[in-house]
């Protein structure tokens, strides 16, 4: 009987896996087309000069939030499920207040660090005073709009439609925002509006949603204080530190690979580097959308479910992404060449070898893409961070050992090698998290 119903739970489990990632792709999908049509209207407006300096605020903007910003969502989902399932809103209550405060010193730690790049840096990007102003602005918006926790309470209760829905709106927001800018303000501070904007109403969309769909269920705003989720959720504070960590270790460790790569070859080199890492990351984007699904499920599993339970879905979300995986890898030694062609032009052709071995890693993160939500469910955030933090530092390290000797091709060579360390190290953690967990 316990052997049904763990199985049960497994398929309920993957078929939602299954739902939910489809409900993030078609987001996803809507904003890839309105996406288009905005950059058109930006870059034709702007122009070269002025479309580099929005570009450059985006981007500030944009890593300082990556840095500054903790996946507290992980958080709502992975301590309010217990309290969700015993009936305790209350404490799930706690632990969202809890999330909320630490996304508010991100933004105060982020808006305190976009104010000494701009006012250090300023120059350098060839920013006057007064669009100096409207880049910090713009990045308080950003820091400010941090939706973590509402998409925490979303995927907590299994409402990855809502969580789409609301995502939609950056999209739509921009599209337009930017035609209004395109008519009454056609200049770098009408479309840092309409960014901003569409930021603003994101997170409004999320915060009406969230609330909306947890009601009492998320307890009451009074109960306790936030502070005290620390003492009622032992190991919260560890594991924020390790999943910051880890989204900051993995981004950087992909910008500083590009930038090692311009040191050693210069800006041609990096530019075809960079082309054929974005085009393979394009390709394998799924897995970082089943990455949230598979978590919130194996979540669920591990406080609801017995160790079969848990072990089953564990290989189905496997089975699932070697398929794709493979798959993504026969698309890429059948079509990848066109295709670099035709995005990019002849020029960019002798990129394809790059884009076949950047491909091939990526692909092999992808098959093992269940291995860290797997350890984040059953709170082994410490050992993850560990695993990416060596895989990080290999990825680096090969890159300058096998650069100076082959270029390009052993810049790409080092994705490889360090993807499948860091593929062995996480696969034999999760197997062995399998055999430690008992019911």
């Amino acid at each position: 009987m316990n052997s049904k119903r763990g199985s049960g739970g497994a398929q309920e489990g993957f078929a939602r896996i299954l739902a939910n990632t489809g409900w993030l792709l078609g987001g996803k999908g809507v904003g890839a087309v309105l996406s288009l049509a905005y950059l058109a209207i930006v870059t034709r407006t702007l122009g070269v000069a002025d479309f580099g300096r929005f570009a450059l605020i985006l981007s500030a903007a944009n890593v300082i939030k990556t840095l500054v910003s903790f996946d507290s969502w992980q958080i709502v989902v992975r301590y309010g499920q217990p309290h969700l399932a015993s009936g305790n809103g209350d404490a799930l209550n706690r632990v969202l207040r809890f999330c909320i405060l630490i996304d508010l010193a991100s933004a105060i730690t982020g808006g305190l660090i976009a104010a000494f790049i701009i006012v250090v840096f300023g120059p350098l990007m060839e920013l006057s005073a007064g669009m100096g102003w409207q880049a910090w602005i713009f990045c308080m918006v950003m820091m400010i709009t941090i939706r973590s926790s509402p998409t925490g309470v979303l995927r907590l209760f299994d409402r990855f439609d809502s969580g789409a829905l609301a995502e939609t709106m950056i999209p739509v927001g921009r599209m337009i925002g930017a035609a209004i800018a395109w008519v009454a303000m056609p200049d770098v501070t009408g479309f840092l509006i309409a960014w901003g904007a569409a930021e603003l109403l994101c997170a409004i969309s999320y915060w009406w949603l969230a609330l909306r769909v947890g009601r009492e269920r998320i307890g009451s705003w009074r109960a306790g204080r936030a502070m005290d989720a620390r003492a009622e959720n032992p190991g919260i504070v560890g594991f924020l530190t390790a999943t910051n960590l880890q989204t900051t270790l993995s981004s950087i460790g992909q910008q500083v690979a590009v930038l090692v790569v311009g040191l050693f070859v210069g800006p041609a080199g990096a530019g075809l580097y960079r082309l054929a890492n974005q085009l393979a990351n394009s390709l394998t984007k799924i897995s970082s959308l089943l990455s949230r699904s598979i978590f919130v499920e194996l979540s669920r599993t591990h406080s609801s479910h017995g160790r079969e339970a848990l072990g089953t879905l564990f290989r189905r979300t496997n089975r699932l992404a070697l398929i794709a995986g493979v798959v993504i890898i026969a698309l890429i030694l059948t079509i990848g060449h066109p295709l670099l062609g035709l995005i990019a032009g002849k020029a960019f052709l002798p990129g394809y070898p790059l884009l076949l071995l950047l491909g091939v890693s990526s692909c092999i993160d992808l098959v093992g893409v269940s291995y860290r939500p797997l350890l984040m469910a059953t709170d082994r955030a410490n050992l993850s961070l560990r695993i990416t933090f060596i895989s990080t530092a290999l990825l680096l390290a090969m890159q300058a050992a096998l650069l100076p000797i082959y270029g390009t091709v052993g810049a790409a060579s080092a994705n490889i090698i360090a993807s499948i360390v860091g593929f062995a190290m996480m696969g034999l953690a999760s197997r062995r998290a399998i055999d430690a967990f008992t019911p």
